[in-house]
């Protein structure tokens, strides 16, 4: 299974990182409220910790973006890239099982539970470094 698909694992970094970029990195970078709203998070009142953590995890999500893309560019360091992702894909997906076990995030944040899981998969079978 590892690898399966490595020969289109350029193009699934490119695929990977133009949806990436516009449905996580950019509105949380840009708009980090009005994401949490939008995935249904209750917002208080206070939000000036909730607007600065919002844009570093976008601004960290767009440092992973960038390793994407030039990975997808260069397939001497595709492997890597796709190192990194398993990285990040496993913690996130460690992150929101937490977060569906204690109830403490909404369903739409639960469902990224399956997000995380399938990019696993979709990693392992694209897959450059075999």
């Amino acid at each position: 299974m590892i690898g399966l698909y490595a020969s289109h694992a350029q193009t699934f970094l490119w695929v990977l990182g133009i949806v990436t970029t516009l449905a996580f990195a950019l509105p949380l970078f840009v708009a980090p409220l009005s994401w949490a709203r939008l995935m249904l998070f209750k917002v208080p009142n206070e939000t000036d910790l909730n607007v600065y953590f919002g844009r570093c995890l976008g601004a960290f999500i767009l440092v992973v973006e960038m390793m994407i893309f030039r990975g997808a560019t260069d397939a001497a360091i595709a492997p890597i890239t796709f190192q990194i992702l398993f990285a990040v894909f496993g913690i996130m997906l460690v992150v929101h099982l937490y977060g569906w076990m204690k109830g403490i995030q909404p369903v739409t944040e639960n469902l990224e539970n399956i997000m995380w899981a399938v990019l696993l998969v979709l990693a392992a079978l694209f897959y450059p470094g075999v």
